[in-house]
């Protein structure tokens, strides 16, 4: 089998959320992004890490945001914020779509992954919030 090379697969997609600590009280969640595609050799591949979003409440409410926000809120809004983004005026959603999943194929194959925009788009999406942001909501 000498000469022979093992192609590497893309398996899934991981968006990991986490506090952004410096932003984060008990009236507004920061929150941050790390997308990645996962191999299926074991390896994590950066594809974004440039997203994020803070929500708040007023500095009047008895309840602190962490408790009125949920985990499936976070996973929800994280995958929407990863993309694809929205389009502008005169541009469909679809060729929005298809124009981010292009640039994730390409960001992967600067680092060696031979990959399609169509292929990432049918893979599987995982979201994992970190322990401090899975125990700072849902009332936790």
């Amino acid at each position: 089998m000498l000469g022979r090379r093992r192609v590497t697969a893309v398996v899934r997609l991981e968006t990991l959320a986490d506090l952004d600590e410096d932003e984060t009280d008990r009236f507004r969640l920061s929150v941050s992004l790390r997308h990645e595609a996962v191999l299926d050799d074991g390896r994590r591949l950066l594809l974004l890490d440039d997203r994020g979003w803070s929500t708040s409440i007023g500095r009047s409410s008895s309840e602190s945001i962490g408790s009125i926000t949920s985990a499936e809120e976070i996973e929800e809004t994280a995958r929407m914020v990863v993309g694809p983004d929205e389009p502008p005026e005169g541009v469909s959603a679809e060729a929005m779509a298809v124009d981010h999943w292009a640039t994730l194929a390409e960001t992967l194959r600067r680092q060696g992954i031979d990959v399609e925009g169509s292929e990432l788009r049918a893979l599987p999406h995982m979201v994992v919030l970190s322990e401090r942001l899975r125990m700072s909501v849902g009332g936790s």
